[in-house]
Order: C-alpha cells, then structure tokens, then sequence
C-alpha cells in the first residue's frame, strides 16, 4: 500500500521524471497534488505498469488530482547541462504548471535544487513508496511515450515506438547504419562501447 504522503498537514506535490536513461528526446517530469483520499489499485511505480494500466491510469490521475504539471528538458538542454541538471530542471517547469505552489515537495531519486523557498525531500524509489510521486512517475512516461511515439513517424528506422528511444541493441545498429538525428543526445555514448 502506496503512502499518501510525507506531511499529513501541507499540500504536498509528488515529482518524478521519464527518460534520463535514454539516447534520443527529451527527458519529461511531472508534479502531481493528489487529494489526501485518493486511491487506485493499479497505482504503482511506473516501471511497475504495462502500457495498458499506465494509459488507463493517466486520465484517472489527471481528473482525480488536485493539480499536476508535465513538462520536459529537449536533448540540447541535456548536452548543455548534463541529464541530472536537465530532469531536475524538467521537474522545475512541472512545478510551475501546478494551479497552485504546494507547501511542499517530495521528489524521487536522491538530488534536486531549490525551487523557489519550497521546502523538499529527495526518496530514493519513491515511486514506489508515495502516491503522489507514482501518479507523476504514470504522467511523465506516458506523456514521453507519446511524444517519442510521435517522433517515430519522422524517424521510423531508429523504432521510437516501441523502444522509446532507450539503448536497445536495435536501437545501437540503427545509429551505426543511418547516423544520429536532431533528436539524439550528442553527450551520450550513442554506439556500444567497444
């Protein structure tokens, strides 16, 4: 069972991002306020869910949340300022999109900046752990998956589709055989190491 929060007395905004593994697109995040009594069985860690439960998840999150953001860092933003800078700075421009700032914020993963005076907590697999940060871990893949989804019809050979631009060995013979898109992350070791 899933916590519904860290602080039972604020408004508590759960962040988490999608894609820092990848080698093409952008890393997205999301920022979720859910209502103390929110609950749904299939609600879990992202990496959990199959592609069905996590699409049927998103619009049940969205209509039963208080807020959520989504919002991404493009593949030049992660060159410039490394991928940890380039997700936590996702999850600063989800924070934004949320109708109202929360009191606090609890992000998964083990580092994040300031954002604004806030007050936060990182949690190592905290998708896992808090509602809130599962429901953002559920907008920020889905929300990739179709932006990578849609990617794929510009570039069919690389199979965004279906590998979501993650390092596949299909993915690898694909920038050997064609070379690296707009949408590759040029920092990142894009052919098997040797």
């Amino acid at each position: 069972m899933l916590k519904s929060s860290y602080h039972k007395d604020q408004i508590e905004a759960g962040c988490d991002e999608a894609g820092r593994g990848c080698l093409a697109g952008p890393v997205f995040a999301a920022a979720v306020i859910l209502p103390p009594d929110f609950q749904h069985p299939l609600l879990d860690d992202s990496k959990k869910l199959s592609t069905k439960q996590r699409n049927e998840l998103r619009p049940i999150i969205e209509t039963g949340c208080i807020s959520f953001g989504v919002a991404s860092a493009d593949q030049s933003e992660i060159d410039d300022i490394n991928i940890l800078n380039a997700s936590i700075l996702a999850m600063h421009r989800a924070l934004e999109k949320l109708e109202n700032p929360p009191g606090f914020i609890l992000a998964d993963g083990n580092r994040f900046h300031p954002y604004q005076d806030i007050p936060y907590r990182t949690v190592v697999k905290g998708d896992g752990i808090y509602r809130h940060i599962a429901a953002a871990s559920v907008l920020a893949k889905t929300y990739r998956d179709d932006y990578m989804a849609i990617i794929d019809q510009e570039y069919p050979q690389y199979g965004w589709a279906k590998n979501k631009g993650y390092p596949t060995p299909a993915h690898r013979r694909a920038i050997l055989k064609f070379g690296v898109t707009p949408h590759h992350r040029k920092s990142f070791t894009l052919l098997s190491p040797r």
